[in-house]
């Protein structure tokens, strides 16, 4: 299983069409799970992110990848860490 989190905000435009490139992206990676993390509770998440969301980041990765980003960019950054999520 990937388990992807996008960092976001209530009233991000960008965010919303992120969340549609995520939804393209399961179509064709059933494997990915992914939940939204709302930075604005939360100080160190504000200045991590603040002025990239949206962002996502897979569990286990060594980085993250910030808006903008297309559903291909997001298959190749999942494809970069699929050994993590099966070890052969």
């Amino acid at each position: 299983m990937l388990n992807l989190t996008m960092y976001t905000t209530d009233g991000c435009h960008l965010c919303e069409y992120a969340e549609t490139v995520l939804e393209d992206v399961v179509l064709t990676e059933p494997e990915l799970t992914w939940k939204k993390v709302d930075i604005a509770s939360q100080d160190d998440l504000i200045e991590r992110y603040g002025i990239r969301i949206p962002v996502i980041r897979l569990e286990g990765a060594d980085y993250d990848v910030g808006w903008p980003f297309s559903a291909d960019d997001v298959l190749h950054y999942l494809a970069q860490f699929k050994t993590l999520a099966h070890p052969t």
